[in-house]
């Protein structure tokens, strides 16, 4: 018998997509010939962890390290080559060529297959002073230990961080954790861009609260030296200054070989994430993916798919036939003790697209029964199609412990599967006192939609109300006093029945209370009694959170 051939694969990058694929080759053909090359010192690392090794959260640098290039070589007998930049694809000959970044040297290789997976670099735009000491990127584990080295060694009393997404906010409540001061420079009117602004608007006033100094759209413009420390825009002198700008695919060696770029500049791969070029593969933050609602190409830079596409990868290299379903871009971010996630594309991505055919809820329960103590607030938007109700997206912000992720990640499972707002409705999830309530959050949102889908509850929108709408407000006296909607007419909901007099028979009513639950009920009462009336999804809380000012 023949012994099996020995197929020689090469990995350009490790972290989440390349380290994973490797991995997951060396399970499926034990007689490959696998190399990572890595032009960074490390092959895997938890890059996610890097501003909390910044704070001292995470105080010792070893804990960020994932996988050595020995722990490669001992289990899995993969060699690992680290310092080791690939400077060419020759696709035609399928060599690449390489530099030893320390000492010089280069060599050429071979491959059967190659798989990419160079990840993205930090945005850092040609402004005055960007390069000046004291200015950092945060992306790799020398980025970390310059930053500390920077705060351990000058007196740091303040910090300006530029850039309000996952890096930006989460480097901002790390300085605060170490006790600086600091002022978070957006460009955007809100943080977090991928979510709809008013889902944010609790994360404003919340850095607010915890010391952190938001300017939204505010542009950063330049940086410059001033009497031993740095000035940002002119205006505020820092000790320090972090850019958290986002980050663009690592696209140079694959344009050089001349491989296809997809429309958002990433590399442009199939569903098996091969590239244009049959006996090259690429993943990670590098590559172009299919937004699995939308069907349209994004960049993602995310851990979860990138190590997702490289089990993809390494599948397709052992002959299995899988597939990357594509994302959804599903995420939390910490701030503070206020936590906020999403999954499926924000009310403003699906119009961007021009999706026009969905319907939103907002309510805001809390997090298990209210006689259990320590109950929080959710902030919850759903967004589903119409008429068939299938789930397009969830969008939650509350308090650290209140099951943000949680909520997001049921949304996320029933996404993946098709699923409606009817079976948001049936979806049996675990309570008790302390965990949830018999009724859950998540079944409330599928009960609201399914209300609306099936005719029983129209709804209404604060930032789509009709010029001079009639507004009725069923809250309490007191709570209508506290503040309400201008012109709104107060009629608590224990009176409604025995006021429906004072309601115009031949206008839509417009009805809200604090949340939504009471306005339900009277807008079944009033549409009983031969009444027009809709509810106002999310009652006085989402008309604050709308409201919320933007700086």
């Amino acid at each position: 018998m023949s012994p099996p051939s020995t197929k020689r694969i090469l990995v350009i990058g490790g972290v989440a997509g390349g380290a994973s694929c490797a991995a997951r080759l060396r399970r499926l053909d034990e007689n490959a010939e696998i190399t990572i090359y890595d032009r960074g010192p490390f092959v895997s690392f938890a890059n996610c962890g890097l501003p909390y090794h910044v704070g001292g959260v995470i105080p010792d640098e070893e804990n960020l390290l994932l996988a050595s290039p020995r722990l490669f070589h001992d289990r899995f007998r993969i060699e690992v080559k680290t310092l080791h930049e690939v400077v060419a694809i020759q696709r035609a000959e399928r060599r690449v060529s390489v530099k030893n970044l320390q000492t010089g040297e280069e060599f050429e290789d071979h491959y059967d297959a190659l798989v990419l997976s160079p990840g993205a670099a930090p945005v850092k735009p040609a402004l005055p002073g960007l390069d000046l000491p004291g200015v950092f990127t945060v992306r790799t584990i020398p980025d970390a230990r310059e930053i500390r080295r920077w705060l351990e060694h000058a007196p740091a009393r303040h910090a300006v961080v530029a850039g309000g997404g996952f890096i930006g906010l989460e480097m901002a409540e790390n300085l605060r954790h170490r006790g600086l001061e600091v002022d978070l420079v957006q460009n955007a009117p809100q943080v977090m861009p991928p979510m709809d602004m008013e889902m944010v608007a609790p994360v404003h006033e919340h850095l607010g609260q915890q010391g952190a100094r938001l300017h939204l759209s505010t542009a950063l413009e330049s940086v410059a030296p001033k009497e031993g420390r740095l000035c940002v825009n002119g205006s505020i002198t820092t000790d320090i200054v972090i850019l958290g700008l986002g980050v663009r695919p690592e696209t140079a060696l694959a344009r050089a070989a001349g491989l296809a770029i997809g429309p958002r500049g990433g590399i442009w791969v199939d569903v098996q994430m091969r590239t244009s070029d049959p006996s090259i593969f690429a993943v990670g933050d590098a590559v172009e993916v299919r937004e699995a609602v939308t069907g349209q190409p994004m960049l993602l830079a995310l851990a979860g798919p990138a190590n997702r596409q490289g089990r993809v990868a390494a599948d397709v290299i052992a002959g299995r036939s899988s597939t990357f379903r594509g994302v959804q871009g599903t995420a939390v971010c910490g701030v503070f003790d206020l936590t906020m996630a999403q999954t499926g594309p924000s009310e403003k991505a699906l119009r961007r697209v021009g999706i026009t055919n969905y319907e939103k809820v907002y309510l805001h329960p809390k997090n298990h029964v209210g006689y259990y103590p320590g109950a929080e607030t959710l902030h919850l938007k759903l967004i589903f199609s119409t008429p068939d109700g299938r789930i397009l997206s969830m969008q939650a912000t509350g308090r650290a412990g209140a099951d943000v992720a949680r909520k997001v990640d049921v949304v996320s499972a029933l996404i993946q599967k098709n699923g409606t707002v009817h079976d948001l409705e049936e979806a049996e999830l675990c309570y008790a006192p302390q965990f949830g309530a018999a009724k859950d959050a998540l079944n409330y949102a599928g009960f609201i939609a399914a209300n609306h889908l099936r005719g029983d509850l129209p709804l209404a929108h604060w930032d789509t109300l009709p010029q001079g709408a009639f507004l009725l407000d069923v809250r309490d006296e007191d709570e209508h006093a506290e503040g309400h909607a201008a012109g709104a007419v107060n009629i608590p909901l224990p009176q409604l029945r025995d006021r429906l007099d004072e309601l115009p028979r031949d206008r839509m009513i417009h009805v809200y209370c604090g949340v939504g639950q009471r306005a339900y009920y009277a807008t079944r009462l009033l549409l009983q009694r031969g009444l027009q009336a809709c509810d106002v999804s999310g009652g006085w809380t989402t008309a604050r959170m709308l409201a919320a000012p933007a700086a």
